[in-house]
């Protein structure tokens, strides 16, 4: 007999099932950064996709639209409530920012990991008691503040909530229909045919080098030379140069050790660091047979379509939409690689290439290493290039399209209804007969107008051969011809 609309409780139970779903469900692993390790972190805009959808799903607040905005504001609530926070990045006493940030590279982590547990049993068997000592016992909230903020993101709770999705469906039929509704929504953006390539299973296959047992070149030198790598990476605060030694994860060891090696001896010598990196970093993805893109490649032609019509946001959709169906150690990968591609090709203060723009430069460096379509122009996959290098901060983000699209199947799936008929989006529209025959005869009409205008302007055509085209529409539509000529009718010789 719970309502969420009743106070003080309403608020609490909504933010402390937020609280259970973000700690059960979001991606919590041991991460790398600058060549360091950090355990039990998640990345930002996981976070905000696992609230996205939690909220969705369970209808708190009904069918009201939800930007991805107000998640953004909702997570960095959370932090400042010390329910999460940002990764510790001190470099000479200086700590990373309390901002919550929306973006892939951006660590998390839970700030009491030892009571999940106690959460989750809470979570599971949530009264409105129950609720209050989960999120209080967390961090000092007042009820005041969660009301308040709802009010602030125009958000009000329904007055019934819904069951967790997470507990009665299965983790296979939920990923199932994600990756169904992405693809729904992905041929209907690009307008293509099913896509036999986009239905394949693809088995993860680790992408970090594997050292090999006996090789003392690599267990030694390799490991040494990381180590270096990794501390000078910590001494470092330029942007730069720490995007950089993030790749340096997916090269092999020789080459790793040869660039820790011929770094160079003065630390004021930061450029020529950079372009020793920057080189090695393409030469290494310039020797790759298979492009990181490589699953589909047909969707590549529809989106550069998008693009070439102008059709940015569509654009923007389609290719994170791609982007979600590749699998978790290609994805990372290409985050990092683009990361660093975005950083090198927008840094104006170092040139790559004289007399070159150094976007032009990151270009023609990676192209290939990132798509790979011989049935694709050199221009389009240029202009995809281009795009995803200034798009890098959101490419990687689930739209929120999506998340809806996801939340009304899996919500439908659980009240028994039929998976089948609840599609998201529709490719065509039922209309009724009325419609149906008004819009017949209105397309009827503008075709003929359109062919009696080709008769009469047609300067390749006798005045006799005119008078006899014209005449034979005259008498065949002779309502049509009426509405044409208007007063000049009776001029005309039919």
């Amino acid at each position: 007999g719970f309502s969420l609309a009743q106070k003080p409780f309403g608020a609490t139970y909504v933010w402390s099932s937020i609280i259970g779903a973000l700690q059960t469900q979001v991606e919590v692993k041991k991460r790398r950064q600058n060549l360091k390790c950090y355990h039990d972190c998640f990345i930002g805009s996981d976070a905000v996709d696992v609230v996205f959808a939690h909220l969705l799903q369970n209808k708190y607040f009904g069918d009201v639209d939800i930007s991805r905005a107000k998640i953004v504001r909702v997570c960095q609530a959370l932090m400042d409530y010390k329910v999460f926070e940002a990764v510790s990045t001190r470099v000479f006493g200086k700590e990373k920012r309390s901002v919550f940030e929306d973006s892939s590279s951006s660590l998390y982590r839970f700030t009491n990991v030892s009571n999940q547990t106690d959460l989750d049993k809470d979570y599971q068997q949530c009264t409105p008691q129950r609720c209050e000592k989960t999120v209080f016992n967390l961090t000092p909230v007042k009820p005041e503040s969660l009301e308040d903020l709802w009010k602030n993101l125009s958000l009000k709770p329904a007055s019934t909530p819904q069951v967790n999705i997470s507990e009665s469906l299965s983790r296979r039929v939920i990923n199932e229909v994600w990756q169904e509704q992405t693809i729904a929504r992905l041929l209907q953006l690009v307008d293509l045919p099913l896509l036999d390539s986009l239905l394949e299973h693809r088995e993860s296959k680790p992408q970090l080098p594997q050292p090999k047992k006996g090789a003392g070149y690599i267990i030694t030198s390799n490991y040494l030379d990381r180590e270096i790598l990794k501390a000078f990476s910590d001494s470092q605060t330029d942007e730069w140069l720490s995007a950089a030694i993030d790749c340096l994860e997916y090269l092999p060891d020789p080459m790793v050790v040869d660039i820790s090696r011929n770094l160079p001896d003065q630390p004021d010598k930061a450029d020529a660091w950079k372009l020793l990196l920057f080189e090695n970093i393409g030469r290494y993805y310039g020797q790759k047979k298979e492009p990181l893109l490589s699953h589909a490649p047909e969707i590549h032609s529809g989106i550069a379509e998008l693009l070439v019509n102008g059709k940015m946001e569509q654009s923007l959709e389609a290719v994170q939409l791609y982007l979600k169906l590749l699998d978790s150690q290609t994805r990372e990968e290409f985050r990092r690689l683009l990361y660093f591609m975005a950083v090198a090709a927008h840094h104006s203060e170092l040139k790559l290439q004289q007399e070159t723009d150094n976007r032009m430069v990151v270009k023609r460096m990676f192209s290939k290493a990132i798509i790979n379509n011989k049935t694709l122009s050199r221009g389009k996959t240029d202009l995809l290039i281009l795009f995803l290098v200034d798009h890098q901060r959101d490419v990687l983000k689930i739209p929120g399209s999506l998340h809806k699209m996801v939340s009304n199947k899996l919500v439908a799936m659980q009240k028994g209804q039929d998976p089948s008929n609840i599609t998201g989006y529709t490719f065509c529209q039922k209309l009724d007969e009325s419609e149906y025959r008004s819009n017949t005869e209105k397309t009827t009409k503008d075709e003929l107008l359109s062919l009696l205008k080709a008769i009469d302007e047609d300067s390749k055509l006798s005045d006799k051969e005119r008078k006899r085209l014209l005449g034979q529409f005259h008498s065949s539509n002779p309502s049509i011809f009426m509405q044409y000529f208007g007063d000049k009718v009776t001029n005309m010789c039919v």
